[in-house]
């Protein structure tokens, strides 16, 4: 893999430049293509842009309110926000409707006034929250409330979990369009973005040429974690859970040109052609680690061999759903083996999604941010779009 340069994936992003609220009309977006040259539209307009008869991937994971504003007896106030569930369930389906208490993982804002045995609490729309330290040194906080599932409380307690960058607090607004509009399953702390600009009748327009499907990604806090290390190969990649369904696969199977929504939709679809590399090779468990493509394979398979491997595992097993979980880090030298084009939103400087893009365009990313920028593109979360083929 040879040694890769944080410092060559950065670039001068203003301040103003990060689209702290998302616009009016998610489809008035604007858009940049680049298919060898850039250009520029809407993305009401994106189905002009694709290719025909393309299949479209979605990730309909939903984005839970996960921050928690608490104070102790004292009015000092502590930031829970709760990252990935613990007990009774790992599960995110089965943790959205765990009874009280619940356990989960989080990071503590004013995490050194909080101390073992101090028991701190929020009540808002008449539910009350309180919480305490399972495990101080591994950030595993209980959770308890009076009645109602944990779906039922944290919509009523919890913030949106906007991201650092927009610097503000979430206000109700958020609620909605911080969300996708074909959002179905709790799990994800931080939103699929590029999902945002797609309105109802977007997707209807779509669905006339094109085959839509989807995948679940549920998008963890690490997606905000900064690479520090000056070789990226040394970042220490988070772990995200995936959800595939039989008939999803057998979609991918047939498709001809795969256009995928999103960095979190890409890392699910290459995390499948992998896993479909080791149900060949004799695992069939669902856990894609951070360098494994990067391994010394030999004799890999088509896409079209890994997905009917997979297929046949499904079918062997009875299963009509996957369930495993992936790190992949996917940075330039990287060969993809399910995208032919992205739809995605533009990252933060030195950030690992910045290092994907960089491996889908090669060095084009910097004339394609350059571009944006000079075009008073907006960025990050609640910014602007682009369709991005790969080279």
């Amino acid at each position: 893999m040879g040694n890769i340069q944080l410092s060559e994936f950065q670039y001068d992003l203003p301040e103003e430049s990060i689209a702290k609220f998302p616009l009016k009309n998610r489809s008035e977006s604007k858009l940049l293509i680049y298919n060898q040259a850039i250009t520029h539209s809407r993305f009401f307009d994106i189905r002009k842009h694709l290719p025909e008869d393309a299949t479209i991937v979605f990730n309909n994971t939903r984005v839970i309110p996960a921050r928690l504003y608490m104070q102790k007896e004292t009015g000092s106030n502590i930031e829970v926000f709760l990252t990935e569930p613990v007990a009774p369930h790992k599960d995110f389906a089965m943790a959205s409707q765990a009874k009280s208490p619940v356990t989960w993982k989080c990071i503590v804002g004013n995490k050194r006034k909080w101390k073992n045995g101090q028991v701190i609490s929020t009540k808002i729309k008449g539910t009350e929250v309180l919480a305490s330290w399972e495990n101080r040194e591994e950030d595993l906080v209980m959770l308890t409330w009076d009645s109602g599932s944990f779906h039922d409380m944290i919509e009523q307690a919890g913030n949106m979990p906007l991201p650092p960058y927009m610097n503000r607090r979430a206000v109700e607004s958020d609620k909605d369009r911080y969300q996708t509009v074909y959002g179905k399953k709790d799990g994800a702390v931080a939103a699929p973005t590029a999902g945002l600009h797609f309105t109802p009748e977007v997707l209807s327009d779509l669905g006339r040429d094109h085959t839509l499907t989807e995948v679940t990604l549920h998008v963890s806090a690490g997606t905000f974690k900064p690479v520090s290390a000056g070789n990226v190969v040394d970042h220490d990649m988070h772990r995200e859970f995936i959800q595939i369904k039989k008939s999803t696969v057998e979609e991918l199977l047939r498709a001809q040109t795969l256009v995928l929504t999103g960095t979190t939709t890409l890392r699910t679809l290459e995390s499948l052609y992998w896993y479909g590399v080791k149900v060949l090779r004799g695992s069939t468990q669902f856990i894609i680690e951070k360098l494994y493509p990067y391994q010394n394979h030999k004799d890999l398979p088509l896409r079209e061999e890994s997905l009917e491997a997979i297929l046949n595992h499904m079918d062997i097993s009875g299963m009509e759903e996957l369930t495993g979980s992936t790190e992949i880090f996917i940075i330039p030298g990287y060969k993809f083996r399910m995208t032919d084009a992205l739809i995605t939103n533009f990252h933060l400087p030195g950030s690992t999604l910045i290092l994907l893009v960089a491996a889908l365009v090669g060095d084009h990313w910097k004339n394609i941010y350059r571009e944006a920028l000079n075009r008073d593109y907006r960025f990050l979360s609640y910014g602007d779009s682009s369709l991005l083929f790969r080279s």
